[in-house]
């Protein structure tokens, strides 16, 4: 028969990642597309001598569990993680969610009406790009520079749409990396507040730095929902995951934020999955309460490692193939967002590299428009081997395309 999907079901096709992750899978390509973290420095034993614990101990573990989450996973993140950050979450102020794309999905369905303009970082995550697309909203860019959003070019897209929400990523924007300065974190927090606007943080990436800052980056860098520092009826919803810092297949996030909107969230949720894994939420929490697993420690091993592997990419970024390329050393998070020379499309270099077994992501699925002259590289996940043998035939396909030209 022939099917006649909604509108907004098409806005699915425009995403090219599935195939990405389709190929990799069977190993047939080198990604450097993707938002993985390295499977080889996730916590294996530990994991498995949790699941056996937890299993055994309990057949609730297997059980239907609350919807907002595994109360003794919540209380954990309440009072040890998120307190350490100055996250404050009231009462029914904290969801459990299947990643922090779930967050962002919840939250878009509950809040976005079709035709709502919803202000963004561009360039930005290609996630909430398409929960955006997929509700309706129409997507308004704010340019930034090093230091964040520009709260001039901020006030002049609020005063002319009248925007619903403000997404943003202060701490390592994805793709490009950038650790918003504290002063411009606190003028984009008051701009929102005069203006009741609702800003959705993404804290995602910020645990993944590179840089000695003598203290936590938190403390050095606070949030939007720590600087505004409320718990009820606050403009900002802080969404993070664990998916980076521990094992993405745990697929456990969460949005912290007042009681009534996440309260609204937690409705969406019922409809949309009941609940995520209360097992993986147990295995979670005995990992990080129980077992001899240190969460800060395993952070400090994975920027460390990660740090190797930027410093790798950026010294095969050196080579001749590249020089007439452009970007900045992001200080956290998993990629390198490139400027390629003029004249040369993301889509079409893709195409070439793939051919020869590599792909990354086209900076069009990290712009609101265009972005046709960027791309975005993941030095986390591939190994060092496959992160050489990846760039080095990207670089044989700019080669070729500059020696058509």
């Amino acid at each position: 028969m022939k099917y006649d999907f909604s509108a907004r079901a098409h806005t699915l096709l425009s995403s090219q990642l599935p195939g990405y992750r389709l190929e990799a899978g069977r190993g047939a390509i080198i990604s450097l597309a993707e938002e993985l973290p390295a499977e080889e420095l996730f916590p294996l034993s530990l994991l498995a001598e949790t699941a056996a614990s937890v299993i055994s101990a309990d057949a609730n573990a297997l059980q239907y569990g609350d919807p907002e989450g595994y109360g003794p996973l919540r209380e954990w993140l309440l009072g040890d993680w998120l307190k350490e950050k100055h996250v404050i979450a009231g009462d029914g102020g904290l969801l459990l969610t299947t990643g922090s794309q779930q967050a962002i999905d919840l939250l878009t369905r509950v809040y976005i009406d079709p035709g709502d303009r919803v202000l963004v970082e561009n360039p930005t995550s290609p996630g909430i790009l398409q929960a955006l697309r997929m509700q309706g909203a129409v997507i308004v860019p704010v340019r930034g520079d090093r230091e964040g959003l520009q709260p001039d070019h901020l006030r002049s897209q609020i005063r002319l749409h009248r925007p619903k929400m403000l997404f943003c990523t202060p701490s390592f924007t994805n793709p490009n990396g950038i650790l918003w300065s504290r002063r411009r974190r606190q003028e984009v927090l008051e701009l929102c507040i005069e203006h009741h606007l609702l800003i959705v943080e993404d804290d995602s990436y910020g645990d993944l730095h590179f840089q000695r800052y003598g203290e936590p980056v938190a403390q050095r860098y606070p949030s939007l929902h720590a600087l505004e520092n409320v718990a009820e009826g606050g403009h900002v919803l802080y969404i993070g995951s664990f998916s980076k810092t521990v094992a993405p297949a745990l697929r456990t996030g969460w949005a912290a934020g007042s009681r009534e909107l996440v309260g609204m969230m937690t409705a969406a949720k019922q409809l949309a999955d009941r609940q995520s894994s209360s097992l993986n939420q147990r295995l979670l929490h005995h990992l990080l309460s129980v077992s001899a697993f240190d969460l800060r420690e395993h952070i400090q091993l994975l920027n460390r490692e990660y740090k190797t592997r930027l410093k790798l990419m950026v010294e095969l970024l050196k080579r001749p193939a590249w020089k007439n390329c452009g970007y900045d050393l992001p200080e956290g998070g998993m990629f390198i967002w490139v400027t390629l020379p003029e004249g040369l499309d993301a889509n079409a270099l893709l195409r070439a590299s793939t051919a020869k077994g590599v792909s990354f992501l086209p900076g069009p699925l990290c712009s609101v428009t265009g972005g046709g002259g960027y791309i975005r590289l993941n030095f986390s996940h591939p190994g060092r081997d496959e992160l050489l043998l990846g760039m080095n035939l990207i670089s044989e396909a700019m080669t070729e395309f500059t020696a058509r030209s």
